[in-house]
């Protein structure tokens, strides 16, 4: 922003991350690339409001993040929240799935295979979960600057962004208006890709009425409105 010779205070952008850091990694769903079926699981901890809450996390064989979820127990249920949701954002079951360990994500796995009749292998190897506990660094590194979290609605809006940044660079983004791009074109031409979306839903939701409570009927056709050029940046 100096660069460009605006004066802005540090609460104006913190309130950037936190309106609009979900809705771009919401976005970057709809442009990710497709996944191994072999994962890894892990938590690490946060802490919002001086207490210590728990960030759990699931990556691929090669390290690519498929999805993550702050809750504030480490439990059964906070675990299996995780995996449904990656397995819901990704189209698929995967074959197996390398724990550490921890109790709370085997009982999810177990539960989650006796409910859906599913077969994801357990498996605990050490040396293949170092890819899920770099990924946690990655993020670590940032946060323990930031000395702990004020609120947890701050804590997922500002790990959704740092997650998402995370995502530019290890090229998860698939689309002609990324490739070649760097991390930060990638950001832009996501956001770009955001407002046309946006725009988009609105004039349709506002032409037919009786689709403004269904939405994802828009949604399915609104890779119409993605632009095929990136402006230079």
């Amino acid at each position: 922003m100096e660069e460009r010779g605006i004066e802005l205070d540090h609460a104006s952008i913190n309130r950037w991350v936190i309106n609009y850091s979900p809705q771009l990694e919401e976005k970057c769903h709809c442009c990710k690339r497709l996944v191994w079926t072999r994962w890894r699981m892990d938590e690490t901890y946060i802490k919002v409001k001086g207490e210590w809450t728990y960030l759990d996390r699931a990556v691929d064989k090669y390290g690519k993040t498929l999805d993550f979820l702050l809750t504030e127990k480490r439990d059964e249920q906070a675990a299996k929240t995780c995996l449904s949701r990656a397995i819901r954002r990704h189209g698929g079951v995967p074959e197996k799935i390398t724990l550490d360990g921890s109790v709370a994500n085997e009982a999810a796995l177990k539960s989650d295979n006796e409910e859906h009749r599913t077969s994801i292998e357990i498996c605990k190897i050490k040396c293949l979960h170092n890819l899920v506990e770099q990924a946690h660094r990655a993020v670590k590194r940032l946060t323990r600057a930031m000395m702990g979290f004020k609120s947890f609605e701050a804590a997922q809006c500002t790990l959704a962004g740092i997650e998402l940044m995370h995502r530019l660079r290890k090229g998860q983004l698939e689309g002609n208006e990324f490739a070649g791009l760097t991390a930060t074109e990638q950001f832009y031409a996501l956001a770009l890709y955001s407002l046309h979306l946006a725009r988009f839903i609105h004039l349709k939701t506002s032409r037919h009425p009786n689709l403004r409570h269904n939405r994802r009927r828009c949604l399915s056709s609104s890779r119409r409105a993605v632009p095929k050029q990136v402006p230079p940046v």
